[in-house]
């Protein structure tokens, strides 16, 4: 997702003293005991072209609201005029366009695609102020294969799987233990059998659906070291056998009747409610939950543990992402401005805002927002092992939707739904890979 920088302090300077000149004075160059009714002008050289950046960000909310403000401030305190625009959902159809035109942003948001999908667009950060604060979880995610970074991460998408502790403590399930897929299944049957629904989800939203191939996906293509997928799936091969184990997985927690019974119809917010009133154990969703789960029951014992491994030869990890990340445009013509206001915005004071905004850890090492309970499980897991969201590092664009649509059918129990999930995935993984 994007980036670039500005120079215009001299400019500003001189405007200013210029629009505090009274007609008829002279500059300060005239000599003082000169009266000023007879001072003559001096010749000087002519002021810089006014300079306006262009900045679209994809992030909607609070944190627009904060973005938007810090960009304010940096007109004030530059005088570089920046047009910053929010399209929300049409964000990513507008940046395609203007992809397709070779007619970017001087500064944009990546929304989590700032290797994969943008790096030909963006200038590499690498001889930035802020590189060596990028914190080292999300470096891994933000690096190419050169060892570029095209971003300043502002916050950091760092995320497990979100539990209600109470629960769990009633059941005697110690998320510390669940370390792999076949010991959270044996946890979600005692917390059914405590009366609790194990896992709350709201299809409704489809892109909950997505969620469980983003978490459960990697332990069996990515994450093991002794055996992996990755360069497969990096030069367009798709195992449709693998992906059916993740479907496996999601037939047999169907099967046992761990979800809601609501699971297709239900939306994120039922799912919300459940988890913070205790009548679900788990969701596969980022920390952004507990804030809003905290907005329903402010008492709530709520928890982050890591995502458990495929098999016992591997260890559990976390989701990394690029939450608001900024790049700028290599081919902008206002370059030294927009990597200005890039930096601007890596102001620990600005980094500390935003991220409090997002409810998410800061992206640049030494700033510490006050994340509250969320803080506590960061520290507690700063050493587990990170890796990208599976769809947005290994998957071709447009894969997601096809991922919400065949782990839905899973969960509908929809005959044939695990054979054919793997088979669906592997010719679509063909198509837009080749595409």
């Amino acid at each position: 997702m994007k980036k670039q920088w500005y120079a215009g302090a001299a400019m500003v300077l001189a405007l200013g003293l210029a629009a505090c000149s009274n007609p008829g004075t002279t500059p300060t160059t005239t000599p003082p005991t000169q009266p000023a009714s007879s001072a003559t002008p001096t010749t000087s050289a002519p002021p810089a072209p006014a300079v306006t950046l262009s900045f679209m960000s994809n992030v909607v909310g609070t944190q627009s609201d904060v973005l938007g403000q810090i960009v304010q401030q940096f007109t004030a305190d530059t005088g570089i005029k920046v047009e910053f625009s929010a399209p929300g959902a049409d964000y990513e159809s507008l940046m395609a366009t203007k992809m397709a035109s070779g007619d970017m942003p001087d500064v944009f948001t990546t929304h989590g695609w700032s290797v994969m999908r943008y790096a030909n667009f963006l200038q590499p950060v690498n001889d930035q102020p802020f590189f060596g604060q990028i914190s080292p979880q999300m470096k891994s995610v933000i690096t190419d294969a050169n060892g570029n970074v095209y971003v300043l991460p502002v916050d950091a998408d760092i995320a497990g799987i979100v539990y209600n502790a109470d629960v769990l403590q009633k059941a005697g399930v110690d998320p510390a233990s669940l370390t792999t897929w076949a010991k959270f299944s044996d946890a979600l049957k005692a917390i059914k059998d405590s009366g609790v629904t194990p896992l709350a989800t709201g299809g409704k939203d489809t892109w909950m659906m997505g969620q469980f191939g983003d978490w459960i996906a990697p332990s069996f293509f990515i994450t093991n070291d002794a055996s992996n997928q990755r360069d497969a799936l990096a030069k367009g091969t798709f195992d449709a056998p693998t992906w059916s184990k993740v479907a496996q997985l999601l037939d047999d927690w169907t099967k046992a009747g761990y979800f809601n019974t609501d699971a297709l119809t239900a939306d994120y917010n039922a799912a919300t409610t459940a988890i913070a009133t205790g009548k679900s154990a788990f969701a596969f969703i980022g920390n952004a939950h507990i804030v809003d789960a905290h907005k329903v029951n402010p008492d709530a014992k709520l928890g982050m543990m890591p995502i458990p491994a495929a098999v016992d030869t591997d260890t559990p990890s976390l989701i990394a992402g690029e939450r608001l990340a900024v790049g700028v445009w290599k081919d902008s013509k206002n370059k030294d401005a927009a990597m200005q206001l890039l930096n601007y915005l890596a102001k620990p004071e600005n980094v500390k805002k935003l991220s409090e905004a997002s409810g998410s850890p800061a992206g640049l090492t030494g700033v510490t927002p006050d994340l509250g309970d969320i803080q506590t499980y960061l520290t507690k897991y700063a050493s587990i092992r990170t890796f990208p969201y599976f769809d947005r590092a290994y998957l071709p664009n447009g894969m997601w939707d096809v991922m919400c649509a065949t782990n839905a059918d899973v969960i509908a129990q929809k005959a044939n739904a695990v054979t054919q999930a793997g088979l669906t995935m592997e010719q679509a993984f063909k198509d837009k890979f080749q595409g």
